[in-house]
C-alpha cells in the first residue's frame, strides 16, 4: 500500500516536495506572508472603521503572529486611517508589523514620517501602459519622480518597498531592471535597505518557468535574484483575474521571492487578491513550520468578516461553507470507510470538520453520515447502513424530494424532524 506519507502526512497540511532538488533561488527559511487586507482589501471592498480594522489586525496576529505573517500595509490618508495606524502601532506585537502605503509624492511621504512608521510601500508604476498612458511622461521622467521620493525616504532612514505596478506588462530590460539598479545604488549610498513588490496588477502572470517576462512569474522573479536582490527584498502581489493567483504566488516563492502579499479571503480589486489563508496552508507545506501558523483561527475570520457584512462564497477553498461538505453518495461512502479517501487533509487543521448535505442522490451513506455526526459517540459507532432505522429515514428523504420536486439539500432542521421519529434522542432541537 502506497499512501505517500511524505507528501500527505496525517494531521498536517500536504507537503510540497521537489524531484531532484528545488529551483536554484528557493529559500524556504526566508519565505513569509505579508498582508494587505487593510489596504487593498479595504480598497476593493468598503471603507472600514477603526474598530473593524483592529479586529482584522487581531485576526492577523492570531493567524500568523508567530512569524509567518510579517507585515500589514496601511493607508494613511484619512483621520480614520491614521487613527487605526496609531492603535496598531500601540498594539505592540512583533508580527505583523505595520507599514505604510503611499503614492510617490513628498506629501504622502510626510504622512509616513508623521505616523512614525519605519517602512512604507511606495507606488512606482513600471509598465509603459502606466508611464505613457496614465502619467503621460517618459520612462526617465517617471523614474526621476519615483526616485526623488525614495531618496528622501532613505535620507530619513525609512525602508521603501517599491511597488512595480503592472510588472507583468513591463519590459524587463527597459523598465524593471534599470529602475531596480538605480534603487540599489541609492540603497548603497544611504545605507538603507529597500524592497520591490512585483505587482501582477491585472492577474496576467503565468506560473510556468518556460514562459518569459513580462508574463512569466518564475522568469521575472529569477531575473531579480540574478540582478542581486535577496529573497526578503522581493515581494509578489497578484490578482485573480485569470484564476491563477495562488499558482502565481507559489511560483514566486519557489523561484526566489521571499514575500507573498495577500488579503484575508482574497478580498480585493475586481476578481480579488491572493487568499492569505491559502498561502499560509502552503507556507506550512513548504516549510514544515506548523508552529508559525494557527489555521484553526479561520472560522473566527469568517465569523468576523461576515459580521461586518462580507459574504463568504459558499465554494471558497478552506473557508466556504461547502469546502468540506459533500453531497455525492459515492464520496460519502468513501468518507465513511476512511475520511482520507475524499478529504485532502484533516479539516481540523483549519478549524473545520467534514459535513454532509443530504439530497436524493446521497443514498443511505449520506443519511448514515449525517446521523453519526449527531448521535452520541457510542450509538454513532454502532450504527450501520443496514440498520432498518437508517433505511426508514432514507426512504422519507427520497419521498420529500419526489413529492416536492425540490433541488436543494435538506436543512439540518428538516433532517432532525425526520430522523427524530426513529431516533428519539435527536428530538427537541428546535
Amino acid at each position: 500500500m502506497e499512501l505517500y506519507r511524505d507528501v500527505f502526512p496525517r494531521g498536517e497540511p500536504p507537503r510540497i516536495l521537489f524531484d531532484g532538488g528545488a529551483p536554484r533561488w528557493f529559500e524556504p527559511d526566508r519565505i513569509a506572508v505579508t498582508d494587505t487586507t487593510l489596504r487593498d482589501g479595504q480598497q476593493g471592498w468598503r471603507p472600514i472603521t477603526v474598530e473593524e480594522g483592529l479586529r482584522i489586525y487581531e485576526l492577523l496576529v492570531e493567524l500568523g503572529g508567530r512569524g509567518s505573517i510579517v507585515s500589514t500595509e496601511l493607508f494613511l490618508y484619512t483621520p480614520r486611517d491614521r487613527e487605526l495606524a496609531r492603535k496598531i502601532i500601540e498594539y505592540g506585537v512583533e508580527y505583523p508589523r505595520p507599514i505604510g502605503w503611499i503614492r510617490a509624492t513628498m506629501n504622502d511621504l510626510k504622512l509616513v514620517v508623521e505616523a512614525g512608521l519605519e517602512e512604507t510601500t511606495l507606488l512606482t508604476s513600471i509598465s509603459d501602459y502606466h508611464i505613457y498612458y496614465k502619467f503621460g511622461v517618459t520612462r526617465e521622467r517617471a523614474f526621476e519622480k519615483y526616485l526623488s521620493v525614495v531618496e528622501e525616504a532613505m535620507k530619513r532612514g525609512i525602508v521603501v518597498r517599491c511597488t512595480l505596478e503592472d510588472a507583468t506588462r513591463a519590459s524587463l530590460e527597459k523598465n524593471v531592471l534599470p529602475f531596480v539598479e538605480r534603487l540599489m545604488r541609492l540603497s548603497e549610498r544611504y545605507g538603507v535597505d529597500f524592497r520591490v513588490k512585483v505587482a501582477d496588477t491585472l492577474g496576467l502572470g503565468l506560473p510556468f518557468p518556460e514562459v518569459p517576462p513580462p508574463r512569466g512569474v518564475p522568469a521575472l522573479v529569477s531575473a531579480l535574484r540574478e540582478a542581486g536582490l535577496r529573497a526578503d527584498q522581493i515581494e509578489f502581489h497578484g490578482h485573480n483575474d485569470l484564476g491563477l493567483v495562488v499558482a502565481n504566488h507559489l511560483a514566486a516563492w519557489i523561484y526566489g521571492a521571499g514575500l507573498s502579499n495577500c488579503t484575508l479571503l482574497g478580498i480585493g480589486e475586481r476578481a480579488g487578491n491572493c487568499p492569505l489563508e491559502v498561502m499560509l496552508l502552503h507556507y506550512a507545506g513548504l516549510t514544515g513550520r506548523l508552529d508559525r501558523v494557527n489555521l484553526k483561527a479561520l472560522p473566527r475570520v469568517v465569523e468576523t468578516l461576515e459580521a461586518m457584512g462580507y459574504q463568504v462564497p459558499e465554494y471558497q477553498p478552506l473557508v466556504g461553507r461547502n469546502a468540506f461538505r459533500t453531497k455525492a453518495g459515492v464520496h460519502i461512502d468513501g468518507l465513511l470507510k476512511n475520511p482520507e479517501v475524499y478529504l485532502p487533509f484533516d479539516p481540523a487543521i483549519v478549524g473545520r470538520k467534514a459535513e454532509v448535505a443530504v439530497t436524493a442522490y446521497g443514498g443511505r451513506a449520506a443519511v448514515l453520515m449525517w446521523l453519526r455526526s449527531r448521535l452520541p459517540r457510542e450509538a454513532a459507532e454502532r450504527l450501520s447502513k443496514n440498520d432498518p432505522r437508517v433505511e426508514a429515514v432514507y426512504r422519507e428523504v427520497v419521498r420529500v424530494f419526489d413529492e416536492s420536486g425540490r433541488h436543494t439539500p435538506l436543512s439540518d432542521e428538516e433532517m432532525e424532524r425526520i430522523a427524530a421519529r426513529y431516533f428519539p434522542e435527536l428530538g427537541g432541537r428546535d
